[in-house]
């Protein structure tokens, strides 16, 4: 029968978000329910409250989590009831035609679960990237629960469901960071040093961070990066070409999302150079470049969406990396905190003191 739990919810535009209680239906064909332990506060949430992404108001908010599978519906053989799972946004389908020329990161049709969860009222709630993990359980599509081992802490494991797995995977899956490369990354917040770490562990000979912070360049140094840019005082393009012997870099992951930003990246790289944008632009942002400089630099210009991972390829290996002690996942975890304090978690993101709050239930 269906369970009420609490949830952080967006009610409207720009609303101050409030814990309500939700109303989770038993799992349909193809569903799972998740008792969820730990979910990041991610940006994209925030853009959800803002309105940013749409305006299909109440959201439930959360997405970047990992928890423990509760009941299944009809046909679920890839997860069981006990399962610790990392929640993904994007269940592969396997059926479609990125899928069948096996290339399965570039799904056409993911999906999400098909019942909807609601307010007391009946209200439904949009679940933000079809997750919805700011709550004490949650529905989704059995294909967006990851099994990994269990004696990963769930704070560490659930930031591979977003932000961590989409900076590492820009460098790594999507920008091909090999031994040797020289790697830009301008934006140093969670995905922006997570990209730094998946460049070091590719094996880059020198990473630059790019930030107008220096609390945030000073954690890309703890994590991996080279030499550090502050672009406030300096001019990101010219400092960067100036430490690759005026050449530019073999890689630069743009990890803010603004036409800035893209276009410093965009003069950063080296002839047939890579741009990897895996910042996330709002819609009316407009980007203008002469095109005979994008003809004529060659390269590639590459975004990268959730890091181009497979789930079941990347999560398992990121959380072996980390028991190896090869990757630190845990130095991401700014705080931990409770349902109620998410509204307080982004004024924190906004102040730039935090690689990630992570609410622990």
């Amino acid at each position: 029968m269906p369970q009420h739990v609490q949830g952080v919810i967006a009610p409207g535009r720009n609303e101050p978000v409030r814990v309500e209680t939700i109303v989770i239906p038993d799992p349909g064909p193809g569903e799972a329910v998740v008792k969820i332990q730990a979910c990041g506060v991610c940006h994209t949430d925030l853009h959800y409250k803002q309105g940013a992404i749409n305006d299909e108001f109440p959201f439930l908010l959360g997405h970047e989590a990992a928890g423990i599978v509760e009941s299944v519906g009809e046909g679920v053989t890839d997860v069981a009831p006990g399962d610790f799972v990392i929640l993904n946004w994007r269940a592969v389908c396997g059926t479609c035609r990125a899928c069948l020329r096996g290339r399965p990161w570039y799904c056409f049709a993911t999906h999400n679960a098909k019942q909807r969860m609601t307010l007391l009222d009946g209200t439904e709630l949009s679940p933000a990237l079809g997750i919805g993990a700011f709550a004490e359980k949650t529905l989704v599509a059995s294909g967006q629960c990851t099994k990994v081992d269990p004696a990963v802490a769930p704070e560490v494991a659930g930031l591979l469901g977003c932000g961590v797995m989409a900076g590492i995977g820009a460098a790594i899956n999507t920008g091909n960071v090999g031994r040797g490369d020289t790697v830009a990354v301008i934006g140093c917040g969670g995905v922006g040093n997570a990209a730094v770490v998946g460049a070091r562990l590719a094996g880059a000979a020198k990473i630059i961070a790019v930030d107008i912070d220096d609390r945030k360049l000073d954690k890309a140094r703890e994590m991996g990066a080279t030499h550090t840019v502050n672009s406030r005082t300096a001019d990101a393009v010219e400092a960067i070409r100036e430490l690759t012997g005026g050449f530019g870099a073999d890689v630069v992951i743009e990890a803010v999302g603004r036409p800035e930003t893209y276009e410093q990246a965009f003069y950063a790289r080296d002839l047939a150079g890579t741009v990897v944008l895996v910042g996330v632009p709002s819609p009316e942002m407009k980007l203008e470049l002469p095109l005979i400089d994008v003809f004529g630099r060659g390269g590639s210009l590459k975004s990268s969406w959730y890091g181009d991972c497979l789930p079941s390829r990347d999560f398992p290996m990121l959380i072996d990396l980390h028991q190896q002690g090869r990757i630190d996942l845990a130095a991401f975890v700014t705080e931990t905190i409770g349902l109620g304090d998410v509204e307080k978690a982004f004024a924190r993101m906004h102040e730039g003191d935090v690689l990630r709050s992570v609410v622990v239930l």
